[in-house]
């Protein structure tokens, strides 16, 4: 295979360059920059790896660590990844247009392998947090990064295909970290688990080094280059001007915009709550380890297969409605688990929550994307999905709390079936919304600008 990219991918910009891209209108796909997707891939694998992994030795860390962790400060520690992630995205489109895509995606894949690896060392509970914090701002900085990356290199044709599978990553990720908890956990401790992210630093980090081609301008290009980059990235969502922010915040589209972002709010509370408390709340009901991280394959592997599934019914249907059923189906799913059902109908519940869960966010990000102009969509994107790590990062701090309070393992399936059943609530309102308007034109930024 010649590892040589093309010259739209690997030329730098020069005055009066094109944004360098292999979306052309014939529809290519190289075979660099098909490698290149496959780096960005492996790479949002092991970004789910590591958000996932905290959820497979927490029990570990409360019983053998001698840290004195409660199920509330587990809580408080398990949201600690999440709150980097926060910052690493806030910070991800000023990082892309000032180092570009590439080096800002090994940076953060670089960071976030660091500080997991450092994890397994970490003599207290207070400095394993501030490791997960710092690993966090890697793994916040590379998702977006690396998706921008990719919609500049795979053709038109196949950006929503390509967009889906990279989403897929992270549930993959989360499932290769039940899949390797149940084996590494009671051979080796709890240690090895964030020792895995050394496989990220000398295997696909060296990859990347190698495929993944440069397409915003370097530091130091002229003014013209760099205005052409910018564009470039604000069409992808990478930086975001603080007039974007300012116009999503006032009428037309003020309301619109405040649904979205509580919509994903919801969502990913009830999403990375699941991911980070499931284990342990199967232990306490009283599965052993590796049933307890079997039930957490369960829902990562629905995961992944929502991400096909509300592919193809938003595609048939459109986003909004799929969203609202795909909410429903897993508030649904998680209230039945509250019954004490089989083992069998758990596992299934599990699944469809894994569904319900990953494939609302999945499908919110494809609405948001789809209905506002596209000089404001980038900025739309970073709204809804900046927004929404509030409930990435409230959701294992509410978990522990309601353990700790005495209000046993059915309080959080109960909570995170609530945040399913209001994700479901607010995308029929955005769907009311929407439906009662004219839909807003891609190609034309003030069509329907009045009416979202």
């Amino acid at each position: 295979m010649n590892h040589t990219l093309p010259a739209a991918a690997t030329h730098r910009f020069s005055p009066g360059d094109p944004t360098p891209t292999s979306n052309d209108g014939h529809g290519r796909f190289s075979k660099a920059s098909a490698a290149a997707v496959l780096v960005c891939w492996l790479l949002v694998v092991f970004d789910g790896y590591d958000l996932i992994v905290y959820g497979t030795v927490q029990s570990s860390l409360i019983s053998e660590t001698g840290w004195g962790l409660t199920k509330a400060t587990a809580g408080t520690v398990g949201s600690m990844a999440f709150l980097g992630m926060m910052i690493g995205a806030i910070f991800a489109g000023r990082m892309a247009d000032s180092w570009g895509r590439r080096r800002t995606i090994l940076g953060c894949a670089i960071v976030f392998s660091v500080f997991t690896v450092l994890c397994a060392f970490a003599p207290s509970a207070a400095i394993f947090g501030v490791l997960r914090l710092l690993a966090g701002i890697g793994l916040g900085g590379l998702v977006p990064s690396a998706n921008a990356l990719v919609a500049e290199l795979v053709p038109t044709k196949w950006r929503s295909i390509v967009a889906t599978l990279m989403m897929s990553g992270v549930p993959i990720g989360g499932s290769i970290a039940a899949l390797v908890g149940i084996q590494l956990i009671p051979a080796f401790g709890w240690q090895s688990m964030f020792l895995v992210a050394v496989l990220a630093l000398v295997v696909v980090v060296p990859l990347g080094l190698k495929y993944l081609p440069e397409t915003l301008a370097p530091v130091g290009a002229t003014d013209s280059a760099k205005g052409k980059a910018e564009k470039a990235a604000r069409r992808f969502g990478a930086a975001k001007e603080p007039s974007g922010f300012s116009l999503l915040l006032r009428a037309p589209y003020l309301g619109i915009s405040m649904l979205f972002a509580v919509a994903t709010i919801a969502t990913l509370f009830a999403w990375y709550g699941l991911g980070t408390w499931l284990p342990n709340l199967m232990q306490l009901a009283g599965y052993n380890l590796g049933s307890a991280l079997t039930f957490a394959l369960a829902l990562n592997l629905g995961a992944v297969a929502g991400s096909v599934i509300t592919a193809w019914a938003g595609t048939r249907f459109g986003p909004i409605p799929t969203a609202i059923a795909a909410a429903a189906v897993a508030a649904v799913a998680l209230v039945v688990l509250v019954s004490g059902p089989p083992v069998s109908v758990v596992y299934l519940m599990l699944v469809l929550a894994g569904v319900g869960t990953h494939g609302t966010q999945c499908l919110i990000i494809a609405a948001v994307a789809s209905h506002y102009p596209a000089h404001l969509r980038g900025t739309a994107l970073g709204w809804a999905l900046g927004t929404g790590r509030i409930g990435a990062v409230a959701a294992p701090q509410v978990g522990g709390l309601l353990l700790a309070a005495g209000l046993g393992v059915n309080s959080n399936f109960l909570a995170f079936a609530g945040a399913a059943a209001v994700a479901a609530v607010l995308l029929t309102a955005v769907g009311i919304n929407l439906k009662s308007k004219i839909p807003t034109s891609p190609s034309s930024p003030t069509t329907g600008a009045s009416n979202v």
